[in-house]
């Protein structure tokens, strides 16, 4: 069974889940007039928003892919996301630049996690 949770309609769901894995959709702050490390907790805090609907957390994530636009703030976002996992759980992770839909979006994220 595949279950999707609500996203943009029309284009995307923010989180599908299939076969005890939630796929999140890749996902912006809501207040683009953050910097790193403020974008990167309020996607953090989303992130575990919609693990939770899924009936999982943070521990049980698989992959994190990150887009940020400049490694400039690569340092902010490192920390910000040591500081929201720990040391313990962590799952595999790519990290690339990019160019994201605004100029004022600094950082996106997408992620996997098991049920």
């Amino acid at each position: 069974m595949i279950k999707r949770y609500e996203g943009q309609p029309g284009q995307y769901s923010s989180m599908v889940v299939h076969d005890g894995i939630a796929h999140l959709a890749g996902l912006i702050a809501t207040d683009w007039d953050g910097d790193m490390s403020q974008q990167s907790g309020d996607i953090f805090a989303q992130i575990e928003a919609l693990l939770s609907q899924a009936g999982t957390n943070k521990s049980k994530l698989l992959s994190v892919q990150v887009f940020i636009t400049d490694f400039e703030n690569y340092g902010a976002f490192k920390s910000a996301y040591q500081q929201w996992l720990g040391g313990e759980n962590l799952p595999a992770r790519a990290t690339v630049r990019a160019d994201l839909l605004d100029e004022s979006l600094l950082i996106e994220i997408m992620c996997t996690a098991a049920i």
